[in-house]
Parts: C-alpha cells; sequence; structure tokens
C-alpha cells in the first residue's frame, strides 16, 4: 500500500509506492522537482514538510545537516504517512540550471560502424537534471565544443549515454573512436536546447530521425513510455542501409511492449533483399499521412533532411506550432 504526496497546497498530487522516494514518484509521474546528486549529499532537492510523517531508510542524509526540522531530503524520503510539501517546482528547459562539470567515460560500445554509444559518469555528488531531448557540449581543451545530443530519458540518468557519429577527418569523433579510453575524463556543460517532449498535448506523435538523430528521440520516448503517456507514437527512421538502424532490436522492443508505439524504418540506399520502405524519410511520412494537421511532429537529425521535412510537412497542413526539430550540423574538426 502506497500514500499520496501533495505538491504545494494542490499544485500537485503524487501516489507514492511502498517503499518509493518521493524523488522517484515525482519523476514517474513526471513532477519536475528539482534534484542534483540523488545520493543525499548535495541538498539541491530540499523542499518543506508540511505534514505527514517521512523516514530515512537509506541513512543518506548528510545534505540535512543544519537544515530546519521540517526540510524534506525528497532524493531519500520515503513516506510514512500521506505527506504534503511545498517545494518549487521546475516546469520548462529554461529553469534548469546548466552546469559545467567532469565526468568519467563509464563505457563505451560500438552500435554501428560509424556510431559510438558512451556513457558518461558524473562525480558521485552529481546528477545532471534534464529534459528528454536536449543535448549537452563537450568542452575541449582549446575552448572549443562539441555538442551530442542526450540518448537517455531523465528518470534512468545514472548514467549519461550519447550517440557519437563519427566524422571522417574530426578530430574529436577521430578521438573517441580511436584513442579514447574508459575511464577518460572529460568536462561537459549541459544541459541545453529546447528541443523537448511538449506533454500537455492530446495530439498523436510523429517521430522523424535520421541517422544519430534517433539519439534525442530515443529519449524522448523513452520517457514517455515511463510516464504511461498513451497517445499514438510513430517512429521514422531514415538510413542509409539497414546496418546503420544500430538499436532496431530495442525499438521492436517498444512496439511489441506497446500497443500505442509503431516503428517505419526507411533506407534510402537499401540492398535488394530489403522488404521495407524506400526512399527519404519525410516522403514516407508524407504518404503516409497526406493530413498531417492533426499531429505533433518531432523531427532530428541533418541539416537537409530537417528542412525537407518542415517544408513537405507544413505543406500537408503541420503548422510551425506543432513541430519540432533538432538538426545536427557535424563539426568537421
Amino acid at each position: 500500500m502506497g500514500f499520496t504526496i501533495d505538491i504545494n497546497a494542490g499544485q500537485h498530487t503524487l501516489e507514492v509506492d511502498q517503499g518509493e522516494t518521493i524523488l522517484d514518484a515525482a519523476l514517474r509521474q513526471d513532477i519536475g522537482l528539482p534534484y542534483g546528486c540523488r545520493n543525499g549529499a548535495c541538498g539541491n532537492c530540499i523542499s518543506t514538510l508540511v505534514s505527514g510523517e517521512i523516514s530515512y531508510p537509506s541513512g543518506k542524509t548528510r545534505a540535512l545537516e543544519g537544515s530546519p526540522a521540517n526540510a524534506c531530503l525528497t532524493c531519500q524520503a520515503v513516506p510514512d504517512s500521506d505527506v504534503a510539501i511545498s517545494a518549487k517546482l521546475m516546469e520548462t528547459a529554461a529553469e534548469i540550471e546548466v552546469k559545467t562539470l567532469p565526468c568519467r567515460v563509464a563505457r563505451h560500445e560500438m552500435l554501428a560502424h560509424d556510431v559510438m554509444a558512451v556513457w558518461l559518469k558524473l562525480p558521485d555528488n552529481q546528477r545532471l537534471q534534464f529534459l528528454a531531448g536536449q543535448y549537452l557540449n563537450f568542452r575541449l581543451s582549446d575552448g572549443r565544443e562539441r555538442a551530442f545530443s542526450i540518448a537517455n530519458a531523465p528518470h534512468d540518468d545514472e548514467l549519461i549515454e550519447l550517440h557519437i557519429r563519427h566524422v571522417e577527418g574530426g578530430e574529436f569523433t577521430d578521438y573517441v573512436f580511436g584513442r579514447m579510453q574508459d575511464k577518460t575524463i572529460l568536462r561537459i556543460r549541459g544541459p541545453l536546447g529546447g528541443f523537448v517532449l511538449r506533454e500537455d498535448s492530446d495530439r498523436p506523435i510523429i517521430f522523424v530521425a535520421g541517422g544519430t538523430g534517433f539519439a534525442p528521440i530515443k529519449g524522448q520516448m523513452e520517457h514517455a513510455m515511463y510516464i504511461g503517456d498513451k497517445r499514438p507514437m510513430t517512429l521514422y527512421w531514415g538510413v542509409r542501409s539497414q546496418r546503420d538502424l544500430y538499436q532496431e532490436a530495442l525499438v521492436n522492443q517498444w512496439v511489441a511492449e506497446h500497443d500505442n508505439v509503431s516503428f517505419i524504418p526507411v533506407l534510402s540506399e537499401p540492398s535488394q533483399d530489403w522488404q521495407g520502405r524506400t526512399g527519404f524519410v519525410h516522403e514516407a511520412v508524407v504518404a503516409d499521412h497526406p493530413d498531417m494537421s492533426g499531429f505533433d511532429v518531432y523531427m532530428a537529425g541533418p541539416p537537409v533532411m530537417v528542412n525537407a521535412g518542415r517544408e513537405a510537412f507544413e505543406k500537408a497542413g503541420l503548422t510551425l506550432d506543432n513541430m519540432y526539430s533538432d538538426s545536427f550540423d557535424y563539426a568537421e574538426d
């Protein structure tokens, strides 16, 4: 049996499972409680306990030292009754603090011949709070920055997942693919960007990914599934050949587990035995949806794909207010 959490005198109400922390319940139900380290050390998640009983089974409450008696460390607090708290909520990307942090390469793995997944670990007393679809910058030693989308959803933030495409002759990606080792220390700045999932809409969603544009869309779709968003969601993923569908099995798993999720891969240079859709991905979308006026569309990928999609979708009746995009410009140095 769980309990109910009232936030800010009825602004939000949460259902908390037995043994679940207040912050975990808020993340699961998509309520923007602030947080930092998620291990009881930083104090960024402290709110005010208005009524009810809480306990700290983990014992990780260092951040409460010197705090008032009614302070509530939401990342560790487990309700023992119905609870009311007062907290400063964050509702938009603009309200999330942009941080510059060191990180360590926890592991890296080739996903395709030219795509590397890299998982980053922040210091033990830090977490990067972000919204699904945002990106971060690597800060290079000479002051230059390289941007990559965050591929995991906000609730799954123990590590930061990136999908990095190899740019031939690109100094940074040559390093990632050729010399970078696990445990390497890097420096990042983020989260950044406004390409985030709009959760106040009830319109069906079309996701359009080109190549590693799948990364931010993966985060958005995993977030939507995690919070129980029941809107119909269709992913169109445009790549050259089938080997470029580097996480096809994962997407097929989503389709098998969620009735509202569908997947349409589109190959521009298919092999002779390919039985699926071919051509440009935006053309496949319009062929299936000649009237797009009732949809929300999220596009991520190369500028040529995003620009072509924007023009085609607008002609099909989609308004710019319901079209969101992230255009990937790959640095050549």
